[in-house]
């Protein structure tokens, strides 16, 4: 799913994280290098599944989605394509993530509308945009690098019985959606299980919670997320299925004609 180019260096990495996370006197790695143990753990060289997105709004109703997702690494950079499959109204709407690792580059994204037929590239400003009508942005689906921000390790606690870091992170980009985030990340699996979005006002705007990670294929894939905007009393639950790592995906599957095809 994530880095082919650095799958390598991210064993290395994970090897030298260890070291340092483990031993009663040994001291506790930094917020960067925990972040950036995060982001390159080994994801396997392609993923793909699918996804039951379930929209609930301020009053408890609920609409449910199903999305048909791949993902792979192609040197030095990683892509993402989501097919919409039910119901009728959204059915081959479909979104691209291409991911620059390392590069300081920010993610490309494209949109494909069937009303429209055509594929329409999200430009910097439209990334705070709900995604299709959920609780996630365009910016919150692409694959943030951990240059982008500072990051303060600020304490270890336990969530769902799993000791964490607790690390704050603030954009280097004042033009950023969030003027902050704070992540609790399994010291045991290098996942994060919570993150906390802050608004530019400082104020909580929306909380992801992981509620399932499963071991496939000796690899951790999230398969239940949550977030709820703790403002608007809204959530979107995805659950995560059919899961297939390393099924051989090539470069061409992740392309503007791929999106206008379907999955």
């Amino acid at each position: 799913m994530k880095r082919k180019t650095r799958h390598i260096v991210s064993l290395i990495a994970a090897v030298v994280f260890a070291s340092l996370a483990v031993g009663a006197t040994a001291a506790e790695p930094t917020g960067t290098e925990i972040m950036q143990a995060v982001y390159d753990r080994p994801q396997g060289k392609d993923m793909s599944g699918v996804l039951t997105m379930t929209l609930v709004d301020a009053k408890g109703k609920e609409r449910v989605r199903s999305i048909k997702q791949i993902s792979g690494s192609f040197t030095g950079m990683d892509k993402k394509l989501m097919v919409f499959q039910s119901p009728a109204d959204v059915r081959g709407t479909s979104f691209m993530n291409w991911s620059y690792a390392g590069q300081g580059k920010g993610d490309d994204q494209w949109i494909y509308l069937p009303a429209l037929k055509r594929v329409k590239r999200i430009s910097s400003e439209g990334r705070g945009d709900n995604f299709m009508g959920s609780d996630f942005t365009y910016d919150d689906l692409g694959d943030r690098q951990p240059m982008e921000d500072t990051h303060t390790l600020t304490s270890t606690e336990t969530v769902d019985g799993e000791a964490c870091w607790v690390v704050e992170s603030v954009p280097k980009d004042p033009k950023d959606l969030y003027s902050r985030t704070i992540t609790w990340i399994s010291k045991g699996k290098t996942v994060g299980l919570k993150r906390d979005y802050y608004d530019k006002r400082g104020t909580l705007l929306k909380t992801l919670r992981i509620s399932s990670i499963e071991s496939v294929s000796g690899i951790w894939v999230i398969k239940k997320t949550e977030m709820r905007n703790e403002q608007k009393k809204t959530s979107t639950r995805m659950e995560f299925s059919e899961v297939k790592i390393d099924s051989g995906l090539v470069d061409g599957d992740f392309t503007e004609r791929a999106m206008t095809k379907g999955l």
